[in-house]
C-alpha cells in the first residue's frame, strides 16, 4: 500500500498543473531564428496564408503578445492587431517581477480621455481638461504567483491618491483596430478632489 501512495504523489508532482506556468499574457517577446537579411510577416490571421499587414526586424525586442491560437501569437502593428509565427518568438522572463511594474507600461481611456504612464518612481495621470499630474509610486502588489500580470498601485501627491488594478483580459480602446490584454480600474480620492473612478485598457510593447 505504502509503495501505491508513494508511487501516486510521484504522479502528481509529475502534473503540469503542479509546475510553475511559464508565462501569463500580455508580455514581452523577442524575434529569434530569423536571418538577418529577413523579416518576420505579421498576418492578418493566424494563417500562413492570410495577407501580410506588417513585419518585425530580425532582431526586434520586446515585442508585446496578447493572445494566442494554434502557435501563433497576436501581436501589434500601427495601429491594428496581427499574429506572427510564435516559434519565432522567445519570451522574457523578467517583464513582470515581484513587486514591480514594467516601465514600459502605458494605460488609456476614452470619454473621458485620460493616459498613465510611468516615469522613473511617479505615476504621471494626464487628460486633455486637466493636462499632466505627476504622483509619487507609494505601492506597487502582486499575488505572489511568478510572472503574472495582475497588479495592484497606490499613488498620491499633496491633492490626493490614486489607486489602480491592472489585470489581463482582453480590451479594446474603442478608436483602433489595437488588441491590449489589460484591462485598468483607476480610483481618485482625497481631500481636494471629488472621488472618480475611470476604466481603460493597458500595454506594455509600442
Amino acid at each position: 500500500m505504502r509503495a501505491v501512495l508513494f508511487a501516486a504523489v510521484l504522479a502528481l508532482s509529475a502534473c503540469p498543473a503542479w509546475a510553475i506556468q511559464e508565462y501569463t499574457l500580455p508580455t514581452l517577446f523577442d524575434v529569434t531564428g530569423v536571418a538577418a537579411g529577413d523579416r518576420l510577416n505579421i498576418r492578418e490571421r493566424p494563417d500562413a496564408s492570410a495577407p501580410v499587414i506588417g513585419t518585425l526586424a530580425p532582431d526586434a525586442t520586446g515585442v508585446e503578445v496578447v493572445a494566442e491560437r494554434s502557435g501563433w501569437a497576436q501581436v501589434n502593428t500601427a495601429e491594428r492587431r496581427g499574429w506572427v509565427n510564435a516559434k519565432f518568438l522567445r519570451y522574457r522572463t523578467n517583464v513582470w517581477a515581484d513587486g514591480q511594474l514594467p516601465p514600459t507600461l502605458r494605460c488609456l481611456g476614452t470619454e473621458p480621455f485620460w493616459g498613465i504612464e510611468m516615469r522613473g518612481n511617479e505615476v504621471v495621470f494626464s487628460s486633455p481638461d486637466g493636462g499632466e499630474q505627476a504622483m509619487m509610486l507609494r505601492s506597487v502588489m502582486d499575488t505572489g504567483v511568478p510572472r503574472s500580470p495582475l497588479r495592484g498601485l497606490i499613488a498620491g501627491d499633496d491633492a490626493g491618491r490614486m489607486t489602480a488594478v491592472i489585470q489581463p483580459q482582453l480590451c479594446t480602446d474603442g478608436m483602433s483596430d489595437r488588441a491590449y490584454g489589460l484591462t485598468a480600474t483607476v480610483i481618485f480620492d482625497g481631500a481636494r478632489q471629488d472621488p472618480t473612478m475611470l476604466t481603460g485598457c493597458c500595454r506594455i510593447g509600442n
